[in-house]
């Protein structure tokens, strides 16, 4: 059987997406999953995302990693999964739709997608690095020269060393100017570094606020594929989070699956 697909991306952050509303696709098979997002055998991505209908809302987000396994929020494939549903002609310029962490709403202007992700009521601070759940769970880290910095071996290093086999996605951050910082992320379930992490980004900015690092709640975020801003509320812990961010549509192809 073919399946056509989309590929888009966020910032370098890179998915492939289908249109599964009529439940063609066999969600079950993470082998096949994983062969899709190899970059060297398949299409090529640091995810694969379906969209589905949902009972309630515009339409249902389901994310997997590159190798293959269901996980949690995705910030930079939910921002790309709207312009895809906008694609569709699903949508106009405002949608609300379900993900794995619950409902979001979002909006798109231009190739631009604000997101809003989930409230963070709780930040656990370790020794010089935060702890935070944006959707998925965040280990953020403040080191120097962050240019020449070994991500992917410091990422691994804490990734397993510090949270185990369950993991979590690392961040590595310099500061640039009073309201902007550089980011550069190891990902779980890709097991490396991204180009950009849109939920890591989003922990990013809150944990370096909750620091004291800077005083405003607009943030921009630099990392190795562009740049995302994140504004929020902090009037009761930190709420009405947004992602923002160009989503663009890469190329068109057909999978046999």
């Amino acid at each position: 059987m073919q399946i056509t697909f989309f590929k888009y991306q966020g910032t370098g952050n890179d998915f492939v997406m289908i249109d599964n509303r009529s439940l063609i696709f066999p969600k079950e098979n993470t082998e096949l999953v994983a062969s899709i997002c190899d970059r060297k055998f398949g299409v090529g991505a640091d995810g694969l995302i379906l969209l589905e209908n949902d009972t309630e809302l515009d339409f249902k987000m389901v994310y997997y990693n590159s190798d293959g396994n269901p996980s949690t929020m995705c910030g930079n494939g939910g921002r790309c999964l709207v312009a895809y549903a906008k694609f569709l002609g699903l949508i106009e310029d405002t949608c609300y739709f379900n993900a794995v962490d619950g409902k979001h709403s979002a909006s798109i202007e231009n190739g631009i997608v604000s997101l809003q992700m989930m409230d963070v009521t709780e930040i656990i601070e370790k020794p010089n690095s935060y702890f935070l759940d944006t959707g998925s769970p965040h280990h953020v880290q403040l080191v120097k020269n962050l240019k020449d910095f070994d991500v992917q071996k410091e990422g691994a290093k804490l990734r397993y060393g510090v949270y185990g086999q369950s993991g979590s996605n690392i961040n590595f951050v310099e500061q640039q100017t009073a309201t902007t910082f550089s980011v550069r992320t190891y990902e779980r379930g890709v097991e490396g570094e991204t180009l950009s992490c849109g939920t890591g980004v989003t922990a990013v900015a809150i944990a370096m606020h909750n620091a004291g690092k800077t005083q405003q709640n607009q943030i921009e975020i630099e990392t190795e594929g562009g740049s995302l801003s994140v504004h929020f509320d902090t009037t009761n812990g930190y709420t009405e989070v947004h992602l923002v961010g160009p989503a663009e549509q890469v190329f068109k192809g057909e999978i046999e699956c």
